[in-house]
């Protein structure tokens, strides 16, 4: 069983800006799946079906990005999952460029405070992510004015191509495994 989590903020004044690309790739795999998620459960929206023959949970934290760790760590503690094997996190990430994905094993939260939460509420760094990219802040901009802004068109139509493929990571994640998956689309 696998815990797949986007990152994003409640509310709708947050649909589709920046930090929103991990709820709308929940979205996407909630609607190609046929994967309700409108069940409220461990601080967030959940829904639970089969992507690629494996059980999953989609989440949602409701409880604004920087303490995303307090939703996941509940469901994984719930679900008694190993966070190192069966965890997904999808994210925005400013150090790529809009439209790109990067998939990690493990790593540091990099500055995003979303993935630092998860760190310290989980005790490990060493979760699966997808990683789609956002674009650096233009210079003299305030960094949450950037993330919790929207993209341009031309931005758009490429994270929404990148979350498209997101989706597709997940199904080849779950059924050829990690290491196929970052041949794939990193």
């Amino acid at each position: 069983m696998y815990i797949i989590a986007g990152l994003g903020n409640p509310t709708s004044q947050y649909d589709r800006t920046r930090h929103n690309v991990g709820f709308d790739a929940i979205d996407i795999l909630s609607k190609e799946y046929g994967i309700k998620v409108n069940t409220i459960k461990h601080k967030g929206l959940c829904g639970s079906g089969v992507i690629g023959g494996e059980k999953v949970v989609l989440i949602k934290p409701m409880t604004y990005m920087n303490l995303s760790g307090e939703a996941v760590a509940e469901a994984v503690n719930f679900y008694k999952i190993n966070p190192e094997e069966e965890l997904i996190v999808i994210f925005d990430d400013i150090s790529l460029e809009p439209g790109r994905l990067r998939l990690r094993r493990k790593g540091s939260a990099g500055g995003h405070n979303g993935i630092k939460n998860i760190i310290a509420m989980t005790g490990t760094d060493g979760f699966k992510r997808i990683k789609v990219g956002v674009g650096e802040k233009p210079e003299g901009w305030d960094l949450a004015d950037y993330v919790l802004g929207r993209f341009n068109k031309e931005d758009r139509k490429k994270v929404d191509d990148a979350l498209t493929r997101a989706g597709e990571a997940v199904k080849v994640i779950l059924q050829e495994g990690f290491d196929r998956a970052m041949n794939k689309f990193n």
